[in-house]
């Protein structure tokens, strides 16, 4: 989200959109990251449950697809009247793209870098951040000329305020979880939910609204740690499959990203498009609502998740 986002939603407003509609967009469009892989969530689960990570990076591949088709399906009803579409579509040329494509090149560079460094086993993710700042610093002053030395000072300082913000919201979220924890909250609303009803519909249900709510407050790998042992064994028990419980988990901790108070998504597009929490709190709610339907649907069919895990 700091990354992609302080990128695009300059980019955007510069062609006519709103900052609203670009911070709640981008907000709502980071937590694909998870399910994408390489994801981090996924490397927790599979470690915590005991299961493949392989077979759950292969579990989110779709359900990942289905979220951004459904972004691009909303933000295109949301702007239906606009015509700020018709102003900053631009004709599609081949030659035009060939070109951008050779000018970017050295840019494009930045991810090659870092996946490629990671799974090669040359560098640890941390690493490979490190090594993609000081890459990209040298490509935006000697081969770009974006940016100079002078520049560097402030671009430092615009990091770190929001680095501090996302860190200052983890630490609080984990130390938040580790009190609840202590007081076995989460166990006990677990042996709540089964004890509500028999029925594996409404248990799947009542566990989603119990992690959307767990998301809101804590730190997500600190939830994937927490409640698997303890959400697990109830959804094995009702016939779901490991794999498939993997992906509704992280995705119901991924819609937390935008939800408040801890949102973390939000607090970043709020930091770099300048609009208040609760402006983008209201401004994101159409996409919330394509989540919960794909939330739905990814719970009660499986097919979604464990097709292509299937074929391997």
């Amino acid at each position: 989200m700091a990354a992609i986002g302080s990128n695009m939603i300059p980019e955007m407003e510069k062609v006519g959109y709103t900052r609203k509609f670009t911070g709640a967009l981008t907000a709502s469009s980071g937590m694909i990251g998870v399910m994408i892989p390489p994801s981090i969530p996924f490397i927790i689960y599979g470690v915590t449950a005991e299961v493949s990570i392989g077979k759950l990076f292969l579990a989110g591949i779709i359900p990942g697809v289905l979220f951004a088709l459904m972004f691009m399906l909303v933000a295109r009803f949301l702007l239906r009247n606009d015509d700020v579409i018709q102003k900053s579509a631009a004709a599609f040329s081949g030659p035009s793209v060939w070109q951008s494509f050779r000018s970017s090149i050295w840019a494009l560079l930045v991810p090659v870098i870092i996946l490629g460094g990671i799974y090669s086993g040359i560098f640890t993710p941390t690493e490979a951040g490190a090594v993609a700042v000081v890459y990209a610093t040298l490509i935006g002053i000697f081969v770009y000329g974006d940016i100079t030395f002078k520049d560097l000072p402030e671009i430092l300082a615009s990091s770190a305020k929001t680095s501090g913000t996302i860190l200052v919201l983890v630490v609080m979220a984990t130390a938040f979880g580790r009190l609840i924890t202590l007081a076995r909250i989460p166990s006990d609303l677990a042996m709540s939910i089964t004890s509500l009803s028999d029925n594996p519909i409404v248990i799947l249900l009542l566990i989603n609204l119990l992690l959307l709510v767990i998301g809101m407050f804590m730190e997500t790998i600190s939830s994937i740690i927490i409640m698997t042992p303890i959400l697990l064994p109830v959804a094995t028990a009702l016939g779901v499959d490991p794999i498939l419980f993997g992906v509704i988990l992280t995705v119901n901790l991924a819609i937390g990203f935008c939800t408040p108070p801890l949102g973390v998504n939000l607090f970043v597009a709020s930091s770099i498009s300048k609009v208040s929490i609760e402006s983008l709190s209201r401004a994101i709610l159409p996409f919330f609502v394509g989540m919960i339907i794909l939330l739905m649907l990814i719970t009660y069919i499986p097919a979604i998740s464990l097709a292509v895990p299937s074929l391997w």
